[in-house]
């Protein structure tokens, strides 16, 4: 029971972590040799993931179970 306490704090960081790293990826990608239209794949695929993993932060630590 006490780790339920430290849930929500430790999956918004490494949910942040995750973000700024899947974000800043993308940047450099879209930003460098493959261009825009090159990266714009990569830009889809990381925005559903990141809707992913921010679903699971809330399903996991900011929903209320029954």
């Amino acid at each position: 029971m006490g780790s339920d306490k430290y849930k929500p704090v430790t999956g918004l960081l490494g949910t942040l972590l995750l973000v700024v790293f899947i974000t800043g990826l993308a940047h450099s990608i879209s930003t460098g040799f493959a261009g825009f239209w090159g990266g714009l794949p990569f830009w889809i695929i990381a925005i559903i993931v990141l809707g992913m993993a921010v679903y699971d932060y809330w399903d996991e630590c900011l929903r209320k179970k029954r």
